[in-house]
């Protein structure tokens, strides 16, 4: 099955078309130009006007539905980047190959590679408003960022002096039938160690590549709660585990990006010959302690020993041992639940990424709150444990958090809207992942801003899909308050 078969006959079919359009376009973070000229393109067949900021950001200004040029203007906001995150063995080059779209029930999903419904089904909503006959609305402005997924560069270097709208829609949200009114900030602290190198010793004649796999991964503000596995600390759970054989270390990589939980990790270990039973015995014991601590969450993790070519310089003992204990002792997962908010997770921290090459070994950290106080205090515990074991720390400026307004004009208008459609109150929530919302708010202060989306699950890795019914759902909602807001 193509890609255009598998959106055949979908329903609303302006937005599957759009969103077909947008995953034939290669669009990683930092490389939006493609799928930003195909956007501009798109704009002036359509005669709207629009503006490309310095950063590629663009914002496009849709006249009123006839009748309704003086309700308030609303601004459609969505990101134009996406996650690039494939399996093992899956060939695809995310800067050059479409993403191939597979329809299975009610899901869309993409073949081996993440899908990157996050965001452009949100993106594909906005534009099909553009050209819908039956949309009802006043002015419109489309803001669609770049590089949200790596550092909301896009929010973060937009100009405050672009947008004229009153309301704003954010459509980056993956819970159908829930409204988002509030996020977390957040901020990512980096330790970098200087490698120290011997060469391999004449003994150590055996080398194998230590590899976890067969993770779940996921959002590490959305899933970060579910307690699936860190394959970084599965790799540094196994080295403790291995030094009785006494394994010299080389290449040790993990993770992808600081907003994922990290699905694999991997090392070059060095050993005796006479090691190897002792080293298989226990990766398979490690291999079946996880399996038994994760059955519920996580259950299908591996661990592989493949055999390599021994590297001619391997890590000096002390940065072996400083790694793995740094590894070991670094927190990841969540820190505080929220006390005023059921089930929101209020403070959290990613272990994300293990980087190395000759000379540096980097290991990423992401670390979220939804209170200012709490993420400076976890990024500050990150820190100083990255300090104790020698590592020069990096960390960025960080975003802020998006604070819930329940007396928004707005909450109230989709309250109402959300409970005649749905026949029930619609969920209120505040989400632990962060939006472009919180940077938004800062620069535009009198916004009143609400988040909605589709259902998504597995956002960020191969395993990410799309409900079709909620797709639909969620393109109605989407119009029907675009017109109560229109109407006043």
């Amino acid at each position: 099955m193509t890609s255009k078969q598998a959106i055949q006959n979908l329903d609303p079919s302006l937005v599957w078309q759009r969103f077909y359009e947008i995953t034939q376009i290669p669009r990683p973070s930092k490389k939006e130009e493609q799928i930003t000229a195909h956007f501009e393109e798109l704009f002036r067949q359509l005669g709207i006007d629009y503006t490309k900021d310095t950063v590629g950001n663009l914002i496009a200004r849709v006249p009123a539905t006839k009748g309704y040029e003086q309700a308030p203007t609303v601004i459609l906001q969505g990101h134009s980047d996406m996650v690039c995150e494939k399996n093992r063995g899956t060939e695809h080059d995310f800067d050059h190959d479409p993403i191939h779209l597979v329809r299975d029930g009610d899901w869309i999903g993409a073949d081996g590679t993440t899908l990157g419904a996050d965001n452009g089904i949100g993106v594909a909503a906005a534009l099909a408003i553009v050209s819908d006959p039956e949309a009802v609305h006043g002015p419109l402005e489309i803001l669609i960022t770049v590089d949200e997924e790596t550092g909301l560069t896009g929010a973060n270097q937009l100009s405050p002096d672009l947008l004229k709208g009153k309301y704003l829609l954010n459509l980056d949200s993956e819970e159908d039938g829930i409204f988002y009114i509030g996020c977390a900030g957040g901020v990512d602290t980096a330790g970098v160690f200087t490698v120290e190198s011997m060469q391999a010793p004449a003994s150590a004649d055996t080398a194998f590549s230590l590899r976890i796999s067969g993770l779940k991964g996921g959002h590490s503000g959305g899933d970060i709660h579910l307690g699936r596995a860190n394959a970084i600390k599965l790799l540094a759970r196994t080295l403790r585990a291995l030094e009785p054989a006494s394994p010299y270390l080389n290449g040790i990589q993990g993770g992808s990006k600081r907003n994922a939980i990290p699905r694999e990790a991997e090392v070059t270990i060095v050993v005796p010959k006479a090691k190897e039973k002792d080293v298989r015995t226990i990766v398979a014991a490690c291999e079946q302690a996880f399996r038994n601590e994760f059955h519920t969450t996580d259950g299908g993790v591996q661990i592989s020993l493949e055999p390599v070519h021994v590297p001619p310089m391997v890590y000096s003992g002390q940065l072996a041992a400083t790694l793995v204990r740094t590894l070991l002792a670094l927190p990841h997962g969540v820190v505080q639940m929220s006390a005023d908010i059921e089930d929101l997770v209020e403070t959290s921290t990613n272990l994300a990424t293990v980087v190395s090459d000759d000379k540096s070994i980097t290991i990423g950290t992401n670390q979220r709150s939804s209170v200012d106080s709490a993420k400076q205090y976890i990024a500050g515990s990150v820190t100083a444990g990255l300090e104790l074991a020698g590592a020069r720390v990096e960390q960025t400026d960080g975003y802020p958090g998006w604070q819930p307004n329940l007396q928004s004009h707005l909450l109230k208008v989709c309250k109402t809207v959300g409970a005649d459609m749905y026949g029930r109150d619609p969920e209120i929530k505040a989400i632990h992942a962060g939006l472009e919302c919180g940077i938004l708010g800062g620069k535009y202060p009198h916004l009143d801003m609400i988040s909605f989306g589709p259902t998504i699950t597995g956002a960020h890795s191969p395993d990410e899909r799309v409900h079709i019914p909620a797709v639909a759902k969620f393109y109605d909602l989407l119009k029907l308050v675009l017109k109560a807001l229109a109407a006043g």
